[in-house]
């Protein structure tokens, strides 16, 4: 029953013991706990303002990483609409010295076509202008084969330039 209803020595030493370790741990183990818990508390609060720096930070780079896709984006229409233009530029441009060189080839064909038919022209008139000479000097052998008829042309012929 002695723990039940404890004596007066033992309450008075366990209060003395409790303050004298309350004082100890006030002056040895108090301030450097709550330094070390002040020290915790900042260094977490500086953590946490340095992730919400880290995020601000994030979500600017983000943006500027949204913006510069954006732009590379933009730079690679542009780029692609002026290689597009100069392809079609560059096949017009195609077209058109092909239809210019086809145009002076049709005409060069057509001014040999029309060369050789004027040489054949001219080849056939000589042959015809050969070929009457021919037939006419054999008619005329053949009709002035005779002195009477010969004298007969010399007469109509002198009429004529009397004529005329």
């Amino acid at each position: 029953m002695d723990l039940v209803n404890p004596g007066f020595g033992l309450v008075f030493w366990t209060t003395i013991t409790f303050v004298l370790l309350l004082v100890l741990l006030r002056k040895f183990a108090w301030k450097p706990i709550l330094s070390a818990l002040k020290e915790r508390e900042e260094s977490i609060e500086g953590a946490l303002k340095a992730a919400d720096k880290a995020r601000e930070e994030l979500t600017e780079l983000k943006s500027d990483n949204d913006k510069v896709l954006a732009e590379a984006r933009q730079e690679r229409d542009n780029l692609l609409k002026e290689a597009r233009e100069m392809q079609d530029m560059i096949i017009s441009e195609a077209k058109k010295k092909a239809e210019d060189e086809a145009a002076k080839l049709v005409q060069a064909a057509r001014d040999a076509i029309e060369n050789e038919r004027n040489a054949a022209i001219e080849s056939i008139r000589k042959e015809i202008i050969t070929l009457s000479v021919d037939v006419a000097e054999k008619v005329l052998k053949k009709e002035l084969s005779t002195e009477l008829k010969q004298s007969e042309l010399v007469n109509e012929l002198v009429k004529d330039i009397k004529l005329n």
